[in-house]
C-alpha cells in the first residue's frame, strides 16, 4: 500500500551507516551480523542483511531482533540484519547500494528499478530455486503475478501478494469535510476537489491538501502502463486495444488535471513545500492514497491522526506489471546463501507469527494479540512499511476491524481490470542509454510538475524538448516494435 502521502509513515531516524554485510554465515548478535562464523545447538547460522524503505530504524530495533531472530534460528538457521532506509534518503541510498556493488542479501525494489537492476546485473536470478526451495511461496501467489515480474522469462524478484492492483483513493478527515458541508462521496475529480479544499482553505486558513514531492504521479501511473521502465512519460493506456506507445503527459484529461493542481498550489491550497517535502507521518485533512478503503480506518486515519477517517474511491481499480512491481523484494547475484533467503522469504509469506513481527513491531510494546488472536495496536510507532515486505492476506487482523480488510483487498485484486499490457516485458537492452537519459530529464522536472509549483504547460513543453534529445523517440519506436511482433 502505498500513499501520496499518508505512507508517509514517518521519515525519521538514523540510516544505518557503513558496509553491509554480504550473504553468508555471521556473528550471531543483537546488531547483526558483520562477518565471521556462527553457530548454535543446530549448526551454522546464517545472517541476511535485508535492506528496505520505510520510516527509518525502529527505536526498538534491538529488541525486535531478540524477538525475531531466535525464531527464525530455530525454523530455518537464519538471522536477521535490517537497514531500514529512511524515504527521503531512498533513492539516493539504492543507488549507492546498486551501483557500487556493496553486498546485501535481499533488497526491496519496485517497478521505477527493478527491470533496470535486475539488466544490469544486480539480481540473482531465482526461477531455479524458487521452486526447489520456495514451493510453498510459488505456489501462493497467482501465475499471472510470477508472469508480470519476469525479464527475459527468468524471475528476478519475489512479488508481493497484496494489494497488487492499483485503486486510488481521495483520503478525509470527515469531521473537516463535515463542517463545510462538504459531501466527499460526490467529490470524483479535480474540478469537485477544487471547489471542496477551497472551502476548507479559505475558512482554516491552512493548506489542507498536503504533498510530498510525489505528487499526483498516480494521474500517469494508475492509467497508464510504462511497460516496466518505469517513466512517466512513456506508456500505453491500460484500456487501448491498439497497444500504441504515447507520452501519457500528452493526455488531454491528464494536462487538465495539471493545471488545476497548478492553480491549487498557486492559491496554498497545497503546502508551499511539497516539491522537496518528504512524506512524513503528520496531520493532514485530505490527501490521496493507493491501497483499498479499510486502510482508512486501520491505518491511514490512526497514523495521521484522524479520528474518522473516510476514503472515496478515484477511477477503476487497474492491474499490470507495474502494479505488481510495486513492491518485490530481489536477492543480490552475489549471494552465497540463496536458498536460505528463499526459504527466510517464504517463511515471511507463509508464517504468521514472522509476518505479525514485520508488520506490527514488538510484541507487548508495539502491539498484543487478543484472546481471540486479533491484534491491538498500542502505538503508531513502528516504521516498516507494511507493504514493502511479503503478503497482507497472513497478516493477523486488528481488534477495530468491524471486518477482515483483507477479505476487500482480495476483491478488488480479482475484480481489477487488466492492462492490455499485462505479461509483456520490454526488453531495453537496444535503449539502455536512451532510457537512463530520458529517465534523467523527468526525475528533474517531476516534483515540480506533479506538486503543481510549476506552469505544467511551459514545464511540459522545456521537458519535451530535452526528452527528444535524450532519444525518447528510439525508446518509443523500439517499444512499439516489439509490442507489434507480438501482437
Amino acid at each position: 500500500m502505498r500513499s501520496k502521502k499518508l505512507f508517509a509513515m514517518c521519515m525519521a531516524v538514523v540510516m544505518s551507516a557503513g558496509m553491509l554485510a554480504g550473504c553468508g554465515s555471521g556473528q550471531n548478535n543483537s546488531k547483526g551480523s558483520k562477518g565471521g562464523d556462527a553457530s548454535s545447538a543446530n549448526g551454522d547460522v546464517v545472517t541476511l542483511k535485508w535492506v528496505t524503505v520505510g520510516g527509518g530504524m525502529p527505536d526498538n530495533y534491538d529488541k525486535w531482533l531478540k524477538q525475531i531472530n531466535p525464531y527464525l534460528e530455530d525454523k530455518i538457521g537464519v538471522n536477521l540484519d535490517m537497514e531500514v532506509v529512511p524515504w527521503g534518503d531512498w533513492d539516493n541510498r539504492r543507488s549507492v547500494i546498486v551501483n557500487s556493488g556493496e553486498n546485501f542479501d535481499i533488497l526491496f525494489t519496485d517497478q521505477s528499478r527493478y527491470s533496470t537492476e535486475a539488466s544490469t546485473g544486480a539480481f540473482m536470478d531465482i526461477s531455479d530455486v524458487l521452486k526447489k526451495e520456495g514451493s510453498d511461496l510459488y505456489d501462493m501467489i497467482p501465475e499471472d503475478y510470477w508472469d508480470a515480474v519476469k525479464i527475459n522469462d527468468k524471475i528476478y524478484g519475489v512479488p508481493t501478494y497484496k494489494d497488487s492492483s492499483v485503486t486510488e483513493y481521495f483520503v478525509w478527515d470527515k469531521a473537516v469535510a463535515d463542517k463545510y458541508n462538504i459531501d466527499i462521496n460526490q467529490v470524483n475529480d479535480y474540478e469537485s476537489l477544487y471547489t471542496a479544499l477551497k472551502a476548507i482553505k479559505d475558512g482554516e486558513g491552512t493548506s489542507p491538501y498536503y504533498m510530498s514531492k510525489q505528487g499526483a504521479d498516480f494521474l500517469v501511473s494508475g492509467f497508464y502502463d510504462s511497460l516496466g521502465t518505469g517513466l512517466a512519460p512513456l506508456g500505453v493506456k491500460y484500456d487501448d486495444d491498439s497497444k500504441t506507445v504515447v507520452n501519457p503527459l500528452e493526455d488531454e484529461e491528464i494536462l487538465k488535471d495539471l493545471d488545476i493542481i497548478h492553480k491549487m498550489y498557486q492559491e496554498g491550497i497545497i503546502n508551499g513545500d511539497a516539491p522537496t517535502a518528504d512524506d512524513t507521518n503528520k496531520y493532514r485533512s485530505f490527501f490521496t492514497a493507493q491501497g483499498w478503503s479499510g486502510a482508512a480506518a486501520s491505518t491511514w486515519g490512526p497514523n495521521n491522526g484522524i479520528d474518522d477517517c473516510a476514503a472515496v474511491q478515484y477511477k477503476d481499480t487497474v492491474v499490470s506489471n507495474s502494479s505488481v512491481r510495486g513492491s518485490i523484494n530481489a536477492i543480490y547475484s552475489g549471494c552465497k546463501n540463496p536458498e536460505k533467503a528463499i526459504q527466510f522469504l517464504q517463511l515471511v509469506n507463509t508464517d504468521s507469527k514472522v509476518r505479525d513481527w514485520l508488520y506490527y513491531g514488538v510484541d507487548g510494546e508495539d502491539f498484543k494479540y487478543t484472546d481471540d488472536g486479533k491484534i491491538d495496536k498500542l502505538n503508531t510507532d513502528w516504521p516498516m512499511a507494511g507493504y514493502t515486505q511479503g503478503t497482507f492476506f497472513n497478516v493477523s487482523q486488528l481488534s477495530t476491524d468491524p471486518d477482515n480488510q483483507w477479505d476487500e483487498v482480495k476483491e478488488l485484486n480479482e475484480k481489477a481490470t487488466p492492462s492490455v499490457m499485462l505479461g509483456f516485458d520490454l526488453d531495453t537492452s537496444k535503449i539502455e542509454t536512451e532510457l537512463a537519459s530520458c529517465t534523467a530529464v523527468y526525475e528533474k522536472y517531476k516534483s515540480e510538475l506533479w506538486t503543481g509549483a510549476q506552469d505544467p504547460k511551459e514545464l511540459l513543453k522545456k521537458m519535451k524538448d530535452e526528452l527528444k534529445s535524450a532519444g525518447w523517440e528510439t525508446i518509443r519506436d523500439e517499444a512499439q516494435s516489439q509490442i507489434d511482433a507480438e501482437k
